[in-house]
């Protein structure tokens, strides 16, 4: 047998560039989606822009061979759909009109930390450690700063009904996240999020329509900077930064690749102060500061198994590659 070709390692500028798309564009997806909310109705907006990034990469992945998902493949994506485009996207495209972009970026950086209450309180696959319990009540603080009315910071709290919304989105997409690994998904990662967007930008449509988005709704009337602000969403966001990502996993380690979740908040926040002159007062960096760490902390701790204490020593587990369903277009 003929030893195999060493894959060769790829050149540093085009992972330094893939890794720059995936910090700022994952990053400045926040600030476009509150330019787009502010003339398109936002279940709306948010459905025109799965719903074209999705026929992209579905057409793509069919054009080069890969296989449409099965019946049951198609139920599963379904559900992830709904939770993830229907609940969470239209929940934060609907928030970022009362929610300043930068606060609506480190709100859903704790779905790491609601992924890690529902391992451990619903699943009962993850063992609540002394390490992991602290950084779960430093996030919780975290989020309490953004909202509290109690709290004197200088600066006013974020928008009640908007901070909810986020809450429940941030819920919605680690119940997302937890399911995926429970659910038959098509192994072409590209196709299966090509197809969640898909499918969440036709229940995104869907939703608009129900919701009487497009009574009195004129196209004529949307400026030019919103279409904008869409496309980038759709191409930039949903398909180029989404290309990088993919190309990262394969290349990087998924610890390098995970640190995304880490600057996207800090690049939303400076980009939403410097750019749409949002307030960065002591409440969003103390909010932003403790949910940060939390979520460090919890992304590096290294998981105990209930069910595996049992049987094996406790070992270093090797780090699973980031979920596909944790950011497939985001954001």
């Amino acid at each position: 047998m003929l030893p195999m070709e060493p894959t060769p390692s790829p050149s540093r500028w085009k992972t330094l560039l893939a890794f720059a798309i995936l910090y700022f564009v994952w990053g400045s997806t926040f600030l476009a989606i509150r330019i787009g909310v502010h003339e398109v109705p936002p279940l709306l907006l948010a459905g025109m822009r799965f719903f074209a990034a999705g026929i992209v990469l579905y057409a793509w992945m069919r054009a080069t061979g890969t296989a449409s998902p099965s019946r049951r493949e198609w139920a599963s994506l379904t559900l992830l759909a709904v939770l993830i485009f229907l609940v969470d996207y239209g929940l934060v495209f609907w928030a970022e009109q009362r929610v300043p972009s930068g606060i609506t970026a480190v709100m859903l950086a704790t779905i790491p930390v609601f992924t890690a209450l529902a391992e451990i309180l619903i699943l009962r696959t993850q063992r609540l450690t002394f390490r992991l319990g602290c950084a779960l009540m430093v996030g919780l603080a975290g989020v309490a700063v953004l909202v509290s009315r109690s709290v004197g910071f200088g600066d006013a709290p974020i928008e009640t009904s908007g901070a909810i919304a986020l809450v429940v989105g941030a819920i919605s997409w680690s119940l997302a996240s937890v399911l995926t690994r429970k659910l038959k998904l098509p192994e072409s990662k590209v196709m299966s999020s090509g197809a969640q967007m898909l499918v969440g930008g036709v229940l995104l449509l869907l939703a608009a329509a129900t919701f009487g988005e497009f009574h009195g709704f004129d196209w004529r009337n949307v400026s030019s900077r919103a279409w904008l602000a869409l496309a980038y969403l759709t191409v930039a966001g949903s398909i180029i930064a989404f290309t990088a990502y993919v190309w990262l996993i394969h290349h990087e380690s998924p610890t390098k690749v995970g640190t995304y979740a880490y600057v996207n908040p800090v690049i939303a926040v400076l980009l939403g102060y410097f750019l749409a002159s949002e307030p960065l007062g002591a409440r969003t960096i103390a909010g932003t500061f403790l949910v940060l760490i939390s979520v460090v902390v919890i992304t590096a701790t290294p998981k105990k198994r209930i069910a595996e204490e049992a049987l094996i020593p406790e070992a270093e587990p090797t780090p699973a590659a980031p979920s596909l369903t944790s950011r497939p277009s985001r954001r």
